[in-house]
């Protein structure tokens, strides 16, 4: 490829509601600049950029995927990113890569809350964007009542720059208000025609509405706005091109990606409205290890800085980078610092990235997206930069796993395989975690929702050769004491030679939740000796350990050792420590011990319709709601919940909310668990214990 300057470069990303349509758009480009011989499709399996496994076979985007063309002499660079809550992931990485956005909106579905995601990081973004409102073709399309829905929902600064002749079946062309030109459509080609004298209205109207946002980023055009000047054509073209590069205008494109209608208008837009690479503010970076701040120009002429905003894994490749370059250029042969680890990496292999195609290039310039192979230890969020002007970038803030799956080998002995592949899969996608936790003994995986699990374990399967099964986490219960309680406890031992003696009382006091433990001596007169007394704390410590009810941790306890005694022979650090054992259970017999349950915040956003559907299934769930507040079309409700009732809960929204309802979840506190509940835990646990001995 001959070399581009960063004038000649767009980098768009996709963005829009899991199904909207952002694929096949992306696929109608690839096309228009003759990156493809067809029209890749989705439901076919066909997609040049939803070529893995898992996309073709649950025909949904699942990865971030990356595609090229020029299109009028300039590089189009695209970052096709999945719609799904559960891969949201992949939306926060590819941000970090574009310069402005594609929102794709399904016309028969409207704005979902893929769309209000997705909107609202491009917001903190800062990005300029425009939307396609697709699938026109469709029967009981609207045009407009759609874009109505998006100036509620995403503000009145969304407003449509091109206008649908025909409506559903019928649509065929599209009205141009900024030039004042029409184009018909025949099998993906386009035709300029007259404009349509009976859409006349239409167009005056929306004309004044764009007019109207293009004088909201211009002040000379507010001006002569409200004083009711005439405003020339040329204009509001400057004016609504201004606005786009500048994130206050967002013009509305109308398409149908099948019937290829429109959709080279998104080209043309990005050619001609939206920012390049050096139009954007400079980045603020840092040095490695200090906080002092460093401007990051995006400039050509200026040492190296870039981005690995994806690490994936390819067969016969191993793991390749997806880096963005703002300054500076990537050359073969370069050695460059990772600012992350500190280390130097050398740069081998460079490539334009196509969905699953490669093309090798020797040079990565400013403001261009490519892959790099053969890296020794750079992964996603790490910073390449010129070793004599080092930067470090600001890293990629992911969202937190939400929810958690235990997983079993099918082969014993796969243990290590198992721990390789999931670290491996770790690297690829820092929104998925896994750990053993040794008090409930099982291997936890945890990811953005239900699907992501799954997908993570289908590739644990095709690309390790493990096999392992989902089974439900263990709940990580608790234990602890109701009231004050005091007893002795006395280990008395004569086996012949020397004996074995101790004796100490003990004080047992409940603590405010999550205050842990306190061990508390109050011994006086050497009653007994002070070097016992850290046998006394073991042997209580090690008793909270197993717990008293149903084999759970004690927490939430103050324990006094108060008084005792000794014998000068027979008396050892064993002895006091299971002297100590005893004073606990005794003083456990003389209290109530109850047990006690992770409590989790979430929260949960769904259309307003369904907010009853869902407060009513977290009562049943023994949840509490804390409060509710409006985002834009969508109710956030704020909850509390024990996590023994949110197993697959991501299932459960998704049923009662038609896809349309997402949640996050986090650890709050641990509560009482009443006592019916309780009752069947304790059962429970008797149970397995006798099944293990």
């Amino acid at each position: 490829m001959k070399d581009i300057s960063p004038e000649q470069v767009r980098n768009i990303g996709f963005f829009g509601h899991g199904g909207a349509g952002k694929t096949s758009i992306c696929e109608a480009l690839l096309l228009a600049m003759k990156q493809n011989n067809r029209l890749g499709s989705v439901a076919d399996g066909t997609a040049l950029l939803d070529h893995d496994e898992d996309e073709v076979s649950r025909k949904i985007g699942i990865n971030l995927a990356l595609g090229y063309g020029e299109y009028r002499d300039v590089l189009v660079n695209i970052v096709d990113l999945p719609g799904y809550a559960d891969f949201f992931g992949n939306v926060v990485s590819g941000i970090r890569a574009v310069d402005s956005g594609v929102v794709v909106v399904d016309a028969s579905s409207g704005v979902e809350v893929g769309t209000e995601m997705a909107w609202r990081r491009l917001d903190e973004a800062g990005l300029a964007r425009i939307v396609v409102v697709t699938k026109l073709r469709r029967e009981n399309t609207d045009y407009f009542g759609t874009v109505e829905e998006m100036r509620k929902s995403l503000g009145t600064s969304v407003t449509p720059i091109f206008l649908p002749i025909g409506k559903e079946a019928g649509f065929e062309g599209a009205v141009d208000l900024l030039n004042d030109r029409a184009y018909r459509y025949d099998s993906g080609n386009r035709t300029e025609v007259p404009v349509p004298a009976e859409m006349a209205g239409a167009i005056k109207e929306w004309k004044e509405r764009l007019v109207e946002a293009a004088a909201d980023a211009d002040e000379n055009l507010m001006e002569k706005f409200l004083e009711g000047a005439e405003i020339s054509p040329a204009e509001m073209r400057l004016g609504v091109r201004n606005g786009i590069k500048a994130g206050v205008v967002f013009p509305v494109v109308c398409a149908d990606a099948l019937a290829q209608v429109g959709t080279d208008l998104v080209l043309d837009l990005a050619v001609d409205v939206l920012p390049g690479p050096t139009e954007l503010s400079p980045l603020e970076g840092t040095r490695p290890d200090s906080t002092d701040a460093v401007r990051v120009e995006r400039r050509p002429d200026v040492p190296l800085a870039a981005l690995v905003f994806k690490t994936v894994s390819e067969s016969h490749v191993g793991e390749m980078n997806y880096i963005r370059v703002f300054s500076g250029s990537l050359e073969n042969g370069m050695t460059v610092l990772n600012a992350t680890t500190g280390r130097e990496e050398k740069i081998n292999q460079m490539y334009l990235v196509k969905g699953r195609e490669r093309t090798e290039v020797p040079r990565l310039g400013t403001g261009m997206i490519g892959a790099l192979v053969k890296l020794k230890e750079t992964h996603t969020g790490d910073t390449l930069c010129d070793r004599r002007e080092p930067v470090r970038l600001p890293e990629i803030a992911f969202p937190k796993p939400s929810i958690s799956v235990a997983i079993v080998p099918q082969s014993k002995g796969d243990e290590a395989r198992v721990s390789n592949g999931l670290t491996r899969l770790r690297e690829e996608d820092p929104t998925f975690s896994f750990h053993f936790n040794p008090e409930l003994g099982q291997q936890l995986i945890s990811g953005m929702g239900e699907l992501h699990l799954d997908v993570v374990v289908g590739r644990l399967k095709r690309r390790f050769d493990v096999v392992v099964e989902q089974v439900k986490p263990r709940v990580a219960y608790r234990e602890t004491i109701t009231r004050k309680a005091e007893a002795q406890g006395r280990h008395k031992k004569q086996t012949g030679g020397r004996g074995q003696f101790g004796d100490c009382y003990l004080r047992l006091e409940p603590l405010p939740r999550s205050a842990g433990f306190e061990f508390v001596d109050e011994i006086k007169g050497g009653s007994i000796p002070g070097k016992f007394i850290p046998s006394v704390e073991k042997g209580v410590r090690e008793v909270m350990e197993k717990g008293i009810l149903a084999g759970y941790r004690m927490v939430d306890i103050r324990a006094t050792v108060y008084d005792g005694s000794y014998h000068d022979v027979d008396s050892s650090d064993i002895a006091f420590k299971l002297a100590a054992i005893l004073a606990f259970k005794n003083c456990c017999e003389k209290t109530d011990v109850v047990l006690l349950e992770p409590i989790a915040n979430v929260e949960i956003a769904v259309p307003d319709n369904y907010t009853g559907d869902v407060m009513g299934d977290l009562n049943s769930r023994r949840g509490r709601i804390m409060g509710m507040e409006s985002q834009g079309s969508l109710q956030v409700i704020k909850a509390q919940a024990p996590e023994a009732e949110l197993y697959k809960y991501s299932n459960s929204l998704r049923s009662m909310t038609q896809g349309r309802g997402f949640f996050s979840m986090e650890f709050s506190h641990y509560e009482e668990v009443p006592r019916e509940s309780a009752a069947k835990v304790v059962e429970e646990a008797r149970r397995a214990k006798q099944e293990e001995s």
